[in-house]
């Protein structure tokens, strides 16, 4: 009777780890995706705030280094 019981409580307990791992997986999921967005727009803001500032410096920086080169 006993063996019984050890197996139906193992069974749960296999059912329950494999619900748990699909719920672990989804919640990666989402927070992948959550992280994701957030990155994109912070991108997308520090390109609003400094994108002049630093295409400038670069494009300073590449003109002085074609006109010093020599062909």
């Amino acid at each position: 009777m006993g063996a019984i019981f050890s197996s139906i409580g193992a069974g749960i307990n296999a059912i329950i780890s494999a619900i748990a791992g699909v719920i672990m997986a989804i919640v990666g999921a989402i927070t992948t995706v959550i992280v994701t967005i957030v990155d994109v727009i912070l991108d997308i803001l520090c390109c609003r705030c400094f994108g002049s500032r630093r295409s400038g410096m670069r494009t300073g920086r590449r003109r002085g280094g074609a006109t010093s080169a020599t062909y």
